[in-house]
């Protein structure tokens, strides 16, 4: 189309001879040469108009094609409808985006720490507190945008910190050069803080404070940060105490758990909830209970400078406290269980150890240990690597928490289980009697009592008390003409009794335990099942595996008659200004009349024959009643048996079950009754009394 715009002044200009007399051509005044020479001549001209006729129309219009002009139509409303379509894209779609951008350069909104809710005992003695913690962070859109005028800032604010600066970093100022160039300045990722470091002493963070003043970019902000009571103290330096390994009363730390920074992963799941520089529950109580213990931020919207300082608060939004938790756990019962356990371990020149005791009642924990365990402000404070690393490398695993998630052969302990089942489906009645001689032989096989020579005529109560093995083999497994309960049916009442399936506690890392099945040995081992396997299953031996906490609740069914609790460690959650009552935990019944009233009571009998004659006597002297079961259990040709005792008091009315578990202690009877018996009596003689 230019083209033919451009011939067609070319024509009118150059003259055609057809139209160049025309009247209706458009003319143009002419200047002669002389006229242009003389410099005297300053005659106007003008243009002269006139109606085209026919033939120039036909000109014109072939000039301008009515088609070329659609296109360019098109053209023009393709463009607005781009223009129009960006417009609303930035307009609408990104508004709050760049919103927040413009925002930004004048007014920030900064969130306003809520108290983290307070952890009780059940005597409401307090087991953490909130301290100040010192943190520094970097807003990186205040910064200058020049790399070297931003590493002059990061310089300085390393000179400040060098004291403070964890020996197992790499250098500091790397670390930052590193994390401030992935961000973009021009974002909305700008805006968000980076973290520096925190838990300063109180020395630097105030020459910070100072320093924050006169360089962009860098704040001081104080949070709280857990510490984790020291219970009881004949050390000057309290410090030492809260950091010590031996502080009394750590055991606690499996169960509250701590707080730290939150990870990148944490903030990437939460990011509506949580910033960069919050601390968040990681493991235990800390962990589980987090949406009731971190409270609702506060907000202040601020109006900033250029360099990001602050002139004015606009408004403020007060925080909403965290609520607090009321534990079942006693903190008196604890330390002195922890204190007894360690004592003995000591003694016996071993390490390792777990002791459950629990309500019957409703399923309140009232202590939980599990030993070794480790102090839980190191963590809090900020673990440094090589710290990290030897807990890592302890044999005796400090950080895990044993009496949930450790798996162990049960023993003798789930006699009384499959003693109940027995009764149960009739396979004996409490007057059904065996001759235990030794043990059985089947072909070359022989299954051992541990008595030699045997234990005589044995009914179902002898054998709990004196925990005879020859009766549950002839009971689990069958033997000659008598039929046993077979392997479905002891799968069966093991799960019952909540065996193979996590409590339901109300804290993380709860194991499953394991109940073997011939279908699973079948898959794993691609062998049968074999006789010798079922009567493994029937003393608590072979591929059976079960936590403390499950052996515990499986014997509050026999102490409160007939119901399995799903154990819990919290009582009641209340307010931040302890007003008001949150949420009750009511007891909570996972099953009951599964076993028959007069069955279960025969087991009772059988479990308090034991403490009068049987292999817990030790316990006889005692000035309340009880009951129990010892259990002595293999587990590995190259270390010694783990020693159990399960036990309940007082017979009567029973007001606490206990589980104790010493790891290659031998003996039962020897090892873990003894252990029971100081804890049951400082129970009675000084919990129960107050």
């Amino acid at each position: 189309m230019l083209k033919k715009i451009i011939s067609f002044f070319k024509f009118n200009t150059q003259g055609s001879s057809t139209y160049k007399n025309d009247p209706f051509v458009i003319k143009h005044g002419t200047i002669k040469d002389a006229q242009l020479k003389d410099p005297a001549y300053r005659s106007d001209w003008t243009e002269e108009t006139f109606m085209a006729k026919t033939k120039l129309s036909e000109v014109v219009g072939k000039t301008f094609e009515i088609r070329t002009l659609k296109w360019l139509v098109m053209f023009l409303v393709i463009l607005t409808f781009f223009l129009l379509a960006r417009v609303a894209y930035l307009q609408v779609l990104r508004g709050d985006y760049y919103l927040g951008l413009a925002e930004g350069n004048r007014v920030r909104i900064k969130d306003i720490e809520a108290n983290r809710g307070i952890i009780y005992d059940r005597n409401l003695q307090p087991l953490v507190k909130n301290q100040a913690n010192f943190v520094l962070y970097l807003v990186p859109v205040d910064l200058p945008e020049e790399s070297a005028e931003r590493d002059i800032i990061l310089r300085e604010i390393d000179d400040n910190l060098q004291a403070e600066i964890r020996e197992d970093k790499l250098p500091w100022f790397m670390q930052m050069k590193n994390s401030l160039a992935k961000v973009d300045i021009k974002s909305l990722e700008a805006y968000s803080p980076v973290f520096i470091t925190d838990n300063l002493s109180y020395k630097t963070a105030m020459k910070l404070y100072l320093l924050s003043d006169k360089i962009p970019g860098i704040s001081l902000i104080s949070k709280t940060r857990r510490e984790y009571i020291a219970l009881s103290s004949n050390l000057e330096n309290l410090d030492d105490l809260r950091l010590s390994q031996d502080a009394p009363g750590i055991s606690l730390s499996h169960i509250l758990g701590y707080s730290g920074k939150i990870s990148p992963e944490e903030l990437k799941s939460n990011l509506q909830i949580y910033s960069p520089l919050d601390y968040v529950g990681k493991t235990g109580l800390e962990a589980y209970f987090e949406n009731d213990l971190r409270g609702i931020k506060g907000k202040k919207h601020i109006e900033v400078d250029a360099l990001g300082a602050e002139k004015k608060i606009i408004n403020e939004y007060l925080p909403g406290n965290g609520n607090n938790l009321i534990l079942s756990i006693d903190k008196d019962l604890q330390i002195a269980s922890e204190t007894i356990l360690r004592r003995h371990l000591e003694k016996l020149n071993l390490d390792k150890g777990s002791i459950v005791i629990l309500n019957p009642n409703t399923g309140e924990v009232l202590s939980l240990i599990s030993w070794p365990a480790y102090n839980n402000n190191i963590f809090a404070r900020g673990i440094k690597t090589r710290e990290y690393k030897e807990f890592l490398d302890n044999p005796n695993q400090p950080l895990f928490n044993r009496a949930i998630s450790g798996e162990f052969p049960s023993g003798s302990t789930i006699k009384p289980v499959f003693s109940a089942a027995a009764l149960e489906e009739k396979v004996i009645s409490e007057n059904t009697t065996f001759l235990s001689t030794g043990g059985l032989r089947i072909s070359q096989w022989f299954f051992p009592d541990w008595r030699l020579g045997g234990h005589g005529l044995t009914n179902v109560r002898k054998a709990i008390s004196e925990s005879v093995n020859t009766f549950f083999y002839y009971i689990g497994g069958g033997y000659a003409d008598f039929t046993g309960l077979g392997l479905e049916s002891m799968v069966k009442y093991a799960k019952l009794f909540g065996l193979g399936e996590r409590t339901g506690i109300d804290i993380y890392g709860e194991s499953r335990g394991f109940v073997p099945t011939r279908e699973w040995k079948e898959e794993t081992r691609d062998e049968p099942w074999y006789i010798g396997d079922t009567y493994h299953f029937a003393i608590g031996q072979g591929d059976l595996l079960a936590t403390p906490l499950q052996v515990a609740n499986f014997t509050t069914v026999f102490a409160n008659g007939g119901k399995l609790f799903r154990p819990h460690l919290v009582k009641e959650i209340i307010s931040g200004d302890n007003t008001e009552s949150i949420r009750r935990i009511e007891p909570e019944i996972i099953r009951e009349d599964f076993i028959d009233d007069y069955n279960l009571l025969v087991v009772r009998q059988g479990m308090r024959q034991a403490v009068t004659s049987g292999s817990a006597r030790f316990l006889s002297d005692l000035p309340f009643t009880s009951a129990g079961k010892t259990g002595t259990a293999q587990w590995s040709s190259n270390h010694g048996n783990h020693a159990w005792f399960i036990g309940f008091a007082p017979y009567e009315e029973p007001e606490i079950v206990i589980t104790v578990l010493v790891e290659e202690g031998g003996e039962g009877s020897s090892v873990a009754v003894p252990i029971a018996k100081e804890i049951m009596a400082y129970y009675f003689s000084q919990v129960k009394k107050n």
